[in-house]
């Protein structure tokens, strides 16, 4: 088993309802185990601004799954609540997000799937959820969380 981290966020219809939705989903997916969900937080919108605020968090799970196939199930839970990417401006609004930002201490660089998560180390929104879920939490290859926080 792998300890991997999501990040959530949606800022269209009921953010918190499809939050908990897509958290419902990651449940009952029978090989991944959701070990703690962090507070959920408004945000400012980065890169397109002309949105409503983000409610974002994150989540610890546990899983067998490869890095891949749990990318995918993202996408397919992104899907079911529809999720439509590639529609819409670039980090426009969304029903829902899930991103796959750690993998253990995977780093990996490949056609649509670069863990850690290429602009983790940019974002606070993404950083204070894991931070909430693992001081210690290490972004491997940028060093600790709460540096990398402290360095906004």
């Amino acid at each position: 088993m792998s300890r991997a981290y999501v990040g959530i966020g949606a800022n269209l219809g009921n953010p918190r309802k499809t939050i908990a939705a897509a958290l419902d989903l990651l449940r009952a997916e029978p090989r991944i185990e959701i070990v703690a969900v962090s507070t959920l937080r408004e945000t400012d919108p980065v890169g397109y601004e002309n949105q409503p605020r983000f409610l974002n968090g994150a989540a610890a799970l546990e899983t067998d799954l490869p890095p891949r196939r749990l990318l995918e199930r993202f996408l397919e839970i992104e899907r079911l609540l529809g999720r439509a990417r590639g529609e819409g401006p670039r980090f426009g609004p969304r029903t829902i997000d899930l991103d796959l930002l750690l993998y253990g201490d995977e780093r990996l660089d490949e056609p649509g799937l670069t863990i850690p998560h290429p602009r983790l180390h940019e974002r606070r929104f993404a950083l204070e959820p894991l931070a909430e879920l693992d001081p210690a939490l290490e972004v491997p290859g940028r060093g600790p969380v709460q540096a990398l926080l402290a360095g906004l």
